[in-house]
Order: C-alpha cells, then sequence, then structure tokens
C-alpha cells in the first residue's frame, strides 16, 4: 500500500458515505453543469417557436445517446479500467489506457458524424417527425453531429481522470464552459451587430465551441506534471489488451444506454401520434429524467471509481457496501425531484414555453412517471458500480426489460386506442422493473459471479481479510 497515490488510499480506506458524497460533490456539479448546457440551449431554442422546439426534441435523445455512451458507457469502461489498474498497483498500465481511450473516442466520433448525417432525415421521419419540424431537427443534426469528435474526445478524458479519483478537474473546465456558454448561445442564435442570425443552427454551433475548448484544456492539463497519468502520444504503443479491457465494459454498457435511449425515441414516435405540440412537451418534459441521468452520472462515477478500485485491491465486499450506500443516496436524490416535478409541473414546462398543448401533454408525463424517478435513480447507481465491477450483465438485462416493457405496453395502448397517460403509464412501470430488477440482483451476488439467494460469498470475505 505505500505506493499507492493518496486518492488511491482513499477510495480504499477512508469511510464510504462521506467519500462517495465528498467525490460525488464536484462531479455532479460537472453532471448539472453540462445538462444546463442544453436546458439553456432549449431556453432559447424555445423562443423560435414551437416547431424549432419540435425539432430539437427530435435530434435531444440522440445527442443523450452520443452522451451517455461517451460519457456513461465507454466513458465507464475507461474509468473502471484505471481504477482496476491504480487498485492493484499497475500505473503503467493505466497510462498506456489513455491513449488507447483516445483511439476509441477519435473512431465512436466518427462513427456518429457518418450516421447522422446520411440516416438523419429517416431517422427522425421515424420518430414522428414532419414539416418545419423536421427541417429544424435536420438543421440542428447536420451541425451538432459535425462535432461529434470533439463530444468524445472531452467526455473520453473527463472520464480519465475520474478513474483517477480526480473529480475536481473536470468539474472546473465544465462550469467555467458552462459559464461561458451563456452569452455564446443567444448571440449565435440571435445574432447582434456584425454576427449573423443562425437561429436553432447557432445553438447547436455554441455548443461544439464547449466541447471543442474544454477538450483543448483536459489535453493542457493531461501533458502538464499536475496530473496523476499523463497523455503521450509517442511513448506508449498501442496493444489489443487495453482495448479489450476498456471495451468489454464500454461496449456492453452501450447496449444498456442504447437501449435507454431507445426507449425514449419509440416514446417519441408513440407521442408523435398526437401532434407536434405532444412532441414538443413530452421532449420538454422528459428533459427532466435527461437531466437526472447526468444528477446519479455525478454520483454513479466516484462510486464507480471506488468499486472499481475495491475490486483491483481484492476488497470486494466494500465494493458491495458501497453500492448499496450509494444506490440509496441516488434512490432518495431522484425520488425527491420526481415527486415535486409530479407536484409543481408547470414551474418546469413553462420555462420552455407557453403552448398550450406542450403543457398539458408535460403535465400528464410529469404527474405519471415523475413519482418513479426514484427507481431510475437506483438502477442507474448500481449500475454504474456494476460497471466498476466489470460485471454488467443483469444490469444490462434490466435495461433491455425496461426498454420491452415501455416500447411493448405504450404501443399496445395507442394500438387499442389509449390516451397518452396509458403511454407514460407504460414507462413508469419500466422504471420500477428496472431499478428493483438490477437491487434483486446485486443482492444475488451479480457483481461477483452467478447470482444466488443473498450472502457474503467466500470472495468477499476472504477480500475482508486481506484488506
Amino acid at each position: 500500500m505505500t505506493t499507492l497515490d493518496p486518492r488511491t488510499r482513499m477510495l480504499l480506506e477512508a469511510p464510504i458515505a462521506p467519500t462517495i458524497a465528498r467525490l460525488a460533490i464536484p462531479n455532479v456539479l460537472v453532471m448539472v453543469a453540462q445538462a444546463s448546457a442544453g436546458l439553456i440551449e432549449t431556453y432559447f431554442v424555445g423562443k423560435l417557436g414551437t416547431d424549432a422546439l419540435a425539432g430539437m426534441a427530435l435530434v435531444f435523445p440522440i445527442v443523450m445517446l452520443m452522451q451517455m455512451m461517451s460519457a456513461g458507457a465507454i466513458g465507464g469502461g475507461i474509468a473502471s479500467s484505471i481504477a482496476r489498474a491504480l487498485g492493484g498497483g499497475r500505473r503503467d498500465d493505466a497510462n498506456a489506457v489513455v491513449l488507447h481511450a483516445l483511439v476509441i473516442a477519435l473512431a465512436f466520433g466518427a462513427i456518429f458524424t457518418v450516421g447522422l448525417w446520411f440516416g438523419g432525415r429517416w431517422l427522425y421521419t421515424q420518430m414522428g417527425g414532419s414539416g418545419a419540424a423536421l427541417d429544424a431537427a435536420l438543421v440542428y443534426s447536420n451541425w451538432i453531429f459535425a462535432g461529434a469528435v470533439f463530444v468524445w474526445l472531452f467526455n473520453s478524458l473527463a472520464a480519465v481522470l475520474r478513474g483517477t479519483g480526480n473529480m475536481a478537474v473536470p468539474a472546473k473546465i465544465t462550469v467555467y464552459g458552462v459559464i461561458g456558454l451563456v452569452p455564446v448561445s443567444p448571440l449565435l442564435i440571435f445574432g447582434w451587430g456584425p454576427i449573423p442570425v443562425m437561429g436553432i443552427a447557432g445553438g447547436a454551433l455554441a455548443l461544439l465551441l464547449y466541447y471543442i475548448v474544454g477538450t483543448l484544456v483536459l489535453v493542457a492539463y493531461m501533458r502538464s506534471p499536475k496530473s496523476l497519468l499523463k497523455l503521450s502520444l509517442t511513448a506508449i504503443r498501442l496493444r489489443a489488451v487495453f482495448f479489450r479491457d476498456i471495451l468489454r465494459v464500454g461496449i456492453v454498457s452501450a447496449i444498456g444506454v442504447i437501449c435507454t435511449n431507445l426507449a425514449v425515441a419509440i416514446a417519441t414516435s408513440l407521442v408523435g401520434h398526437f401532434g407536434s405540440g405532444a412532441i414538443a412537451g413530452y421532449g420538454t418534459a422528459s428533459r427532466l429524467e435527461y437531466v437526472l441521468i447526468p444528477l446519479v452520472f455525478g454520483l454513479g462515477a466516484p462510486l464507480l471509481t471506488m468499486v472499481g478500485t475495491c475490486i483491483g485491491a481484492g476488497k470486494r465486499d466494500r465494493a458491495l457496501q458501497a453500492t448499496w450506500i450509494g444506490g440509496a443516496m441516488a434512490f432518495a436524490i431522484t425520488e425527491l425531484i420526481g415527486i415535486a416535478a409530479a407536484l409543481f409541473p408547470r414551474a418546469w414546462l413553462s420555462l420552455y414555453g407557453t403552448d398550450p398543448v406542450m403543457l398539458e401533454t408535460g403535465t400528464v408525463y410529469l404527474q405519471t412517471v415523475g413519482p418513479f424517478y426514484g427507481f431510475l435513480g437506483l438502477g442507474l447507481a448500481m449500475y454504474f458500480a456494476s460497471q466498476g465491477a466489470g460485471r454488467l450483465l443483469w444490469p444490462i438485462t434490466a435495461t433491455i426489460v425496461r426498454l420491452v416493457i415501455a416500447a411493448g405496453l405504450g404501443t399496445l395502448a395507442i394500438y387499442l386506442g389509449g390516451t397518452l397517460g396509458h403511454v407514460f403509464l407504460a414507462q413508469s412501470a419500466a422504471l420500477l422493473v428496472y431499478g428493483v430488477g438490477i437491487a434483486l440482483a446485486i443482492s444475488g451476488g451479480s457483481m461477483f459471479g452467478k447470482i444466488g439467494r443473498p450472502r457474503r460469498t467466500a470472495d468477499a470475505v476472504r477480500g475482508v481479510q486481506a484488506g
């Protein structure tokens, strides 16, 4: 233990709840700031009219898919790989992961750019887009995905730092970036002086500038003496073993992310049967869920790092304790927000517009789904803990089941002539099964092997004795 970095030692030995909370505070600021970037943009785009808001609602699930894949899925694989390496005292391997992570980020960024440039029209049409709303969606999509590589690089570098237990630097860079975004976004959308009016494209460009500048600052930090791990483009040879270590967690996690966002995309398509105003209402209301996901990510990232570090050091029982504590914290936070949204839906919705159909649809959604947000928080926190352990079979299974329930029951409701309330009720049931399902799997030992009746495993007992 004498060779361990102080951050690593803290993850292995400090009291669990206070450590998670202390690490989560700057990380929550990161996630809230990133979510705020999208909300700021939505606020100003909403001033362009309902069609622009509906167009943005069509693209937003895909933007969040990219965000969640780069920060939560592949980013989780990066952080998990680094945490396990540092927990086992293998700093050279952790350094090697950095370059491999950037190569992966470049590849995925290019895939998103090409895929959305050539397939965007078909995708947004399938989601219910038409007319002026579809035109707005295509303009926004083409701009935002032109710079997909920078979104991937930014989130991958931030994941590297989180894997070392450094939550403060990504927090500072992100918060300062969002502060800069506040004046830049309306400036590019509405124009001023020599700067032309760009409309919805200006919002996309402002967001891209945020990621470009943030990426450059992260690169500079990781090449400085302050960084525990170093970004080197020449000293490390690319090796398949490091790609596998990242992707074996990241790719499986990406399946979960795709299912989560596919559920939202399908729901958007189902809501599309009720018109563009309904799409705008659902897109605006469900954006609160997309705020909760980064919020739980802020808690889940240090949880992932702690669990991964403990697993690498053989302290499995401590990893399990951290999982339950983190899950309880996430449930409490998200449930409180969900109940508040259900009680006061228009306090959220009126920030983005006054269209009656938008407000009515959003209110039905928040009153139906909001009270179940706690199960979303519980499931996500335990999902991140499972990433740290490198055991994702059951969390991914629960995510797929969530998709099947939300899409299947929602489609059945439309087929039988149901209302929007019935479509949203299907989503509530899906969240309940998702959260409870992952909790039951972890209680049965899914983080350490095959699940069975809840008990401490022999490996966990040995881990405690060894610690």
